[in-house]
């Protein structure tokens, strides 16, 4: 693949996903901190969860940017993606998965240390608890970042978790800035967002072209509980984005300077997991985007990407349930 054929560049944290249904009391009893959202853990308090799971966790390749930039390959943008390896076995999975459906995996990075990894605890509510351990990721140093990493993108498409060293999120920003790539960012979780608002609100001043975000993140982003989505989705626009304000079974609105759009839900009978739906949404967005589709189309095929995620175990739709949703989409 030339660099100059590369539509999309996810950037984020190239983590395997471990999927584990539990019963709800299985958090209570066994993991530290709310129901759900992500929170950071070492390789010991990994190691404690796993050994009380019911049953051995499901695999897949996760990290939020490249959930989404897996799933907007398949919709038919060539990409690319960014992010830190390790040494191990996993790490090797996790890049021929990713090179198998031709994404260009020359950007990836390696390092000395054994691969990311995510548990994502799902219980009976289709709601969704992650505990990470970011392995290599966790090693991606700002000076290992640089313009020619994003060279001949049209787009970057970056997690919000990396806003939690943000040495390493200013360098992204810079390079892809640099590079001349428009950039989206992912809000992530609201964890992320109180951790981080004054630096979202000043890199929000520095200029992003899309941020989505969900019900809990843009709630949290403008401390802000009482008023409707759809004037939130207009107060993050008018700091010049594209504003994405997913609000789950209620679908959507998008807003742009003036336009304000209702994305209509694609409602789901049987919610199996959460997990990676916003991802999925925000490639299905992207895909429709970057090929010059309207506001409320983009947001009309994302929704349809959403929905068919959560009627599956894990982030990443099955290769059988993919080709129907292709068809629908038009």
């Amino acid at each position: 693949m030339s660099a100059s054929a590369i539509d999309l560049i996810g950037v984020g944290s190239p983590i395997m996903d471990l999927l584990a249904p539990v019963p709800e009391d299985f958090l209570t009893q066994h993991v530290a901190g709310d129901k759900g959202g992500m929170v950071l853990v070492n390789d010991a308090e990994m190691s404690g969860i796993l050994a009380h799971l019911p049953t051995a966790p499901a695999t897949s390749t996760g990290g939020s940017a490249a959930n989404a930039t897996l799933n907007a390959t398949r919709l038919g943008l060539r990409t690319t993606f960014l992010g830190k390896l390790g040494n191990c076995d996993v790490a090797a999975t996790y890049r021929n998965r990713f090179a198998a459906l031709g994404i260009d995996t020359s950007r990836f990075k390696t390092g000395t240390v054994p691969n990311a990894r995510s548990l994502i605890l799902t219980t009976p509510d289709a709601d969704r608890t992650m505990r990470t351990d970011l392995g290599a990721a966790m090693t991606l140093s700002p000076d290992e970042i640089s313009p020619a990493d994003f060279a001949g993108c049209r787009h970057a498409h970056i997690e919000g978790y990396l806003v939690f060293n943000e040495a390493l999120i200013n360098a992204v920003l810079a390079a892809a800035r640099t590079a001349g790539c428009t950039v989206s960012m992912d809000l992530a979780s609201f964890e992320v967002i109180n951790a981080t608002r004054p630096w979202i609100f000043s890199q929000l001043a520095e200029g992003f072209d899309i941020i989505f975000a969900n019900e809990d993140e843009i709630r949290a982003l403008f401390e802000d509980t009482t008023t409707p989505y759809d004037q939130l989705a207009r107060r993050l626009a008018s700091h010049g984005v594209t504003a994405a304000v997913k609000v789950g079974k209620d679908g959507a609105w998008i807003a742009r300077g003036d336009e304000l759009h209702r994305i209509e839900p694609v409602l789901v009978d049987n919610v199996v997991d959460t997990n990676g739906a916003g991802d999925s949404w925000a490639a299905g967005f992207l895909s429709a985007h970057l090929r010059g589709k309207s506001l409320a189309e983009s947001g009309r095929i994302a929704s349809h990407v959403g929905a068919e995620t959560v009627k599956h175990l894990g982030p990443i739709i099955p290769d059988e349930a993919f080709a129907p949703l292709k068809a629908r989409l038009g």
